[in-house]
């Protein structure tokens, strides 16, 4: 995931996307793909990316459906490619054009949002915990308590990045509950334990990497590649998993129904499928992909990073969200609102 809007993204001018030989337009998380990678892709195929950034699956969902986008490729996490598929917004892959594809690892690829991979190719997979300065807190890291029951130490210095579906889930998970779940206790009891937290956060908002390797946050609730790049221009900032549960994405990479660059599309799906690019991939943004053989290029300081190795003491612990009911994302919906007041 993942998640900060930068101005290294390549911005599309106001007149709209183009649509030519040579081109693709992805739609990804910001910061969250490699200029290295992109500069190699170009090298060798002579085509251009352009990369629009956003910040949530719900933001990337609605663009699109709004329709007139222009893009070729669009990256949902898992809990969301089911929607995508039900509203036929991207759209079945011919793997006949997908020389790679049987590079993608024996355990991602037949996966409950997409079994067979046949709508998604992987792009990186990790974790939603507790990022914390560990010169500023000293006690227990691994819990959700560092912001549902905020330390003092951490009081006024804590951010909680806004999205939804794991700030919810973790809360739910915390007092007991399962992710999407419809138990109204349970979700009751979730959303008194954020409002009452609510008041010892500094703020709700994204780029933990910056703001954590500055020392301008103690703590945040963060993804874990984001957490190690902090922890690489930071050496006290930590990362925990909260032992009440913590949740697990992977981000996919999808061929948009009304692309105009298909050609373009799949010579970036089977490039990003080799082991070698792959590991570019985990090397910028420092989470792990779902290609078979790309340990072997990743740097060394992944192979051992305990926000990439999960300790085997709390791997029980990690679920994935699934694709929630209606019901559920409407209850879930209305504890966020309530939240934002």
């Amino acid at each position: 995931m993942k998640r900060l809007l930068t101005a290294t993204a390549l911005l599309m001018a106001t007149t709209g996307l183009a649509s030519a030989e040579g081109v693709l337009n992805l739609y990804n998380w910001g910061n969250y793909t490699s200029p290295e990678l992109l500069a190699k892709f170009e090298a060798e195929t002579g085509i251009k990316v352009t990369v629009t950034d956003y910040d949530s699956n719900d933001v990337a969902l609605a663009k699109i459906e709004a329709g007139g986008a222009g893009f070729d490729l669009v990256v949902p996490s898992h809990s969301y490619v089911p929607i995508w598929i039900e509203k036929g917004l991207i759209t079945e892959l011919d793997l006949s054009r997908l020389a790679n594809h049987g590079n993608i690892a024996p355990e991602w690829m037949d996966v409950s949002w997409d079994p067979g991979r046949k709508f998604t190719i992987p792009w990186q997979w990790g974790s939603v915990g507790m990022a914390v300065n560990t010169s500023v807190y000293s006690g227990d890291i691994n819990t959700s308590a560092i912001f549902l029951d905020v330390p003092d130490e951490l009081k006024g210095k804590i951010n909680v990045v806004p999205e939804m579906t794991d700030i919810v889930s973790l809360a739910v998970l915390y007092v007991g509950g399962e992710p999407c779940t419809e138990d109204t206790e349970v979700l009751k009891k979730a959303r008194d334990v954020l409002l009452a937290a609510k008041p010892d956060w500094l703020s709700m908002d994204y780029g933990a990497t910056e703001r954590l390797s500055n020392n301008d946050w103690a703590a945040s609730v963060n993804w874990n590649g984001s957490t190690m790049r902090a922890r690489l221009a930071n050496s006290p900032v930590a990362y925990g998993y909260p032992k009440e549960g913590y949740t697990l994405f992977m981000d996919s990479v999808a061929l948009l129904s009304d692309a105009q660059n298909v050609d373009e599309a799949y010579k970036f799906l089977d490039f990003i499928m080799v082991p070698e690019n792959a590991a570019m991939i985990s090397a910028f943004a420092r989470y792990a992909n779902g290609i078979e053989g790309s340990e072997a290029f990743m740097p060394e300081d992944m192979r051992t990073a305990p926000e990439v190795v999960v300790p085997e003491e709390f791997v029980a612990a990690g679920v994935f969200t699934p694709t929630c009911s209606g019901k559920a994302q409407e209850y879930m919906t209305a504890i966020w609102t309530e939240l934002q007041k």
